[in-house]
C-alpha cells in the first residue's frame, strides 16, 4: 500500500496533513492521541471519506475494516449477520459456511453462532466485529481501537489472530495504547494533529527515548528543572521514586527506555 500526500480537511480544520507513507505484507501499528487523525486516515483508505489531496493505492480490491463505533442488527442472531456481512462483501453462497464458522471460531464465538445479537455483551460485539472483518480473508484489513472492550484473554486471542496474519497481506492498527502495537506490530506510524511524527519498529521508537528516561526518589523532584514530563509514580521498598522524560539532565540515574517512552518523547517533541 503507497499514501501519498494525504491529505483530508473539515472546512477549516485539517485531520490529516500531506500524510505519506508505504508498506508491504504485515502488522503496521498506528499510534497517536486522541483527535491525532488516525480514525479519519483509516476511512480515507477504506473509501469512506474522499481525499481533498493527494492518493492511496493498493486497496483497490477491498478491505476488511473494523470501525470505532460498531453496531448491528439485534434481531439477527450471530450467525445471520456473519451471512450478511459475507454477502456485503460478495462470498459466494456455498462458501459462506465455512468462512463464517472459521472467522467466529478465531474470536471464540462459536458456541454463540445461534444466539441473537441483543444477548450478547459489548465485548462480544467487539469481537464479533473483529470476525466480520476477517470475513474472506482480504489483503488490508483495518481495526480502530480493536481491543475497546475486550478482557485480558480476549486481548491476547486478538494479537494471536493478527500474528497469524503477517504473512498474509497487510494489517492495519489503529490505537493509542502502547502494548496494543509493541509485540505484534513490524512496523509503528505515530501520528498527532494530522501528522506523521516518526515511524520505525518497536526499538528505533523506544531509541527515541534514550538518555531521557530518569528514576529519582520523589523528595528529589523539586529539582527538576527546564521541560519534563513525570511519567509514573512507583514504590520500591517503602520508597516513592518517580519515572521522568526530560530532554534535559534531570538528578537521579538515566535507565533504559521503552516504547512506551519514545512514543511520549516524539508526541512530546523531546
Amino acid at each position: 500500500m503507497k499514501i501519498t500526500q494525504c491529505t483530508k480537511r473539515f472546512h477549516k480544520r485539517i485531520a490529516v496533513d500531506r500524510l505519506s507513507a508505504s508498506f508491504d505484507t504485515g502488522v503496521i501499528g498506528l499510534l497517536g492521541p486522541n483527535g491525532a487523525g488516525k480514525t479519519t486516515l483509516l476511512r480515507c483508505i477504506c473509501g469512506i471519506y474522499k481525499l481533498n489531496e493527494g492518493s492511496i493505492e493498493g486497496a483497490e480490491n477491498g478491505v476488511g475494516y473494523l470501525p470505532q463505533q460498531f453496531g448491528m442488527f439485534r434481531a439477527l442472531s450471530v450467525y445471520q449477520m456473519m451471512e450478511y456481512f459475507a454477502s456485503l462483501k460478495k462470498i459466494p453462497k456455498h462458501a459462506q459456511k465455512d468462512e463464517i464458522e472459521r472467522c467466529v471460531e478465531l474470536v471464540h464465538l462459536s458456541d454463540r453462532l445461534s444466539a441473537r445479537i441483543s444477548t450478547l455483551s459489548g465485548g462480544m460485539i467487539r469481537r464479533l466485529g473483529i470476525a466480520q472483518a476477517l470475513l474472506g480473508n482480504p489483503e488490508v484489513i483495518l481495526f480502530d481501537e480493536p481491543t475497546v472492550g475486550l478482557d485480558p484473554e480476549e486481548r491476547i486471542r486478538f494479537k494471536n489472530v493478527v500474528a497469524l496474519r503477517r504473512h498474509q497481506g497487510i494489517t492495519l492498527i489503529s490505537t493509542h495504547i502502547v502494548n496494543d502495537v509493541e509485540a505484534v506490530c513490524d512496523t509503528i506510524l505515530i501520528l498527532n494533529e494530522g501528522h506523521l511524527v516518526t515511524s520505525g519498529t518497536s526499538h528505533q521508537i523506544a531509541q527515541l527515548a534514550y538518555g531521557k528516561v530518569y528514576m529519582l526518589s520523589e523528595d528529589q523532584e523539586s529539582n527538576l528543572h527546564g521541560l519534563f514530563f513525570v511519567k509514573d509514580r512507583v514504590e520500591e521498598d517503602g520508597t516513592s521514586y518517580l519515572r521522568v522524560l526530560s530532554p534535559d539532565a534531570q538528578p537521579g540515574k538515566q535507565i533504559e527506555p521503552t516504547m512506551e517512552d519514545g512514543y511520549l518523547c516524539a508526541i512530546k517533541n523531546y
